[in-house]
């Protein structure tokens, strides 16, 4: 009982996350090398994103730039925030954010993008309207196979198109409500009460976010076939990675470090661990390496006019 009650924790383990020139001058060599090629990744992602750009403005047809550059942004952009939460630990909550926001309205471009291979919304209609959407897939209903099949119509898919636009609207609009309530105390990711704003709005995004999907998975699973020449399913399986290792891991990590199963690392406490160290050295070479394995996709015989 003595020892127990003698023993000292070290400050930072119950203290917000370091500055960022605290990080730095308590680097040894091997974070030095760590952070170094990190960052590096990063701005060769970067790099190579802008070169794609200039590539799809050069050799993709007008209607589908934007969506294409939108979609291949998602690996650089995420990347890139995650360079900026490892030297500034306390910002992790805006990068994190940010890589959210701008993944919700990639999830609405991707939908979009597959219209858009197939001639259009005129055109897709014109050619499936003699065929059925099945709707029994993810990640809403794929336990639920005896679902009946709906009817490709133009209501259909507005309706599908305004699934996922609502993540993308939504996302942006609950994330400048948290930012504010942050300003005022109000939103603590790590206040799970019952009267904290987290507790209630993260939930909230996490719906949200399964019914945007829901259209994309519909959509997916009528088009692959069709659009099996552009490399589509490699596609979605890297837009469905990064949802993973940007969200759902995320997620499991942060409630981990919330529980106090990840243990303190000065100047890292459990909390700032959760929400930034293991989110950046996990994830952050996986972005970049996608966005370069996505270009190896997009820059496919089949987008060029």
């Amino acid at each position: 009982m003595n020892n127990a009650s003698n023993r000292t924790i070290d400050p930072s383990c119950t203290s917000k996350p370091p500055l960022a020139i605290d990080i730095i001058l308590k680097l040894d060599l091997f974070g030095i090398i760590l952070y170094s090629i990190l960052t590096f990744m990063a701005a060769v992602s970067m790099l190579v994103f802008l070169e794609e750009c200039i590539y799809i403005y050069r050799k993709v047809p007008a209607n589908k730039k934007s969506l294409i550059i939108w979609v291949n942004g998602a690996a650089p952009v995420i990347g890139t925030m995650s360079c900026l939460g490892m030297w500034i630990p306390r910002a992790t909550m805006f990068t994190d954010m940010t890589s959210a926001c701008y993944f919700s309205i990639v999830v609405f471009k991707f939908l979009i993008m597959m219209l858009e291979e197939v001639g259009g919304d005129e055109v897709f209609l014109k050619r499936a309207g003699r065929h059925k959407l099945r709707i029994s897939t993810g990640p809403c209903c794929c336990c639920c196979p005896c679902l009946p099949h709906v009817a490709i119509t133009k209501r259909s898919l507005f309706l599908l198109k305004l699934g996922s636009f609502q993540f993308a609207t939504l996302k942006i609009v609950f994330t400048i409500l948290s930012i504010v309530l942050w300003t005022n105390g109000n939103f603590d990711l790590a206040d799970m009460n019952i009267t904290g704003a987290a507790i209630w709005i993260n939930p909230f995004v996490g719906i949200l976010t399964i019914i945007a999907l829901w259209p994309v998975a519909i959509m997916f699973m009528h088009l692959k076939t069709a659009l099996r020449t552009l490399k589509l399913i490699p596609k979605y399986a890297m837009y469905q990675l990064i949802l993973i290792l940007t969200q759902l891991q995320t997620a499991i990590i942060n409630i981990l470090a919330m529980n106090g199963t990840i243990a303190c690392t000065p100047p890292f406490s459990s909390l700032a661990r959760g929400y930034s160290e293991p989110f950046i050295h996990v994830f952050f070479s996986v972005h970049s390496a996608m966005s370069q394995s996505i270009y190896a996709f997009i820059c496919s015989p089949g987008l060029t006019p």
